[in-house]
């Protein structure tokens, strides 16, 4: 076997093991930018920070929607307060639980829609928002 026909060999067989590992893409594994009115999410691999028009959270495990598309995640939740932050000023975080549902969008080809409620610790609930993947939050920070 000539040289350059042992190293279209091994360049095929390279080829043929990478497309043999390549990790399939698991659907159900929810990540990117949601954003709608007075709420955003931006989900990562496993982690999410939330934003409010006066608040912040975070998720602090992947989110992967079920069968029906909902989801239950814990995480954290921090009322911010109006104005200018002071030095020193601590802000109250408390745990919380992120749930909700993923459905389709509207349209053939439209961007999935997220209902999103959350549950605090001290017993408050927030919601529901409605988030667009793809969208930046539409806040309004608290002044």
């Amino acid at each position: 076997m000539g040289r350059i026909s042992k190293f279209l060999l091994l360049g095929a067989a390279a080829m043929a093991a990478a497309s043999c590992d390549t990790a399939q893409v698991d659907r159900n594994h929810v990540v990117g930018i949601w954003g709608g009115p007075h709420a955003g999410l931006d989900l990562q691999d496993g982690l999410g920070d939330a934003e409010f028009d006066c608040a912040a959270g975070t998720i602090d495990d992947p989110l992967y929607a079920g069968a029906d598309g909902s989801f239950s995640l814990k995480g954290s939740y921090r009322a911010g307060a109006p104005g200018p932050v002071k030095v020193g000023q601590i802000f109250r975080s408390q745990g919380a639980v992120y749930s909700g549902r993923i459905s389709a969008g509207p349209g053939k080809n439209s961007a999935r829609v997220m209902t999103l409620q959350i549950a605090l610790d001290d017993g408050t609930s927030l919601g529901p928002f409605t988030l667009t993947e793809g969208a930046p939050p539409q806040l309004t920070r608290c002044l």
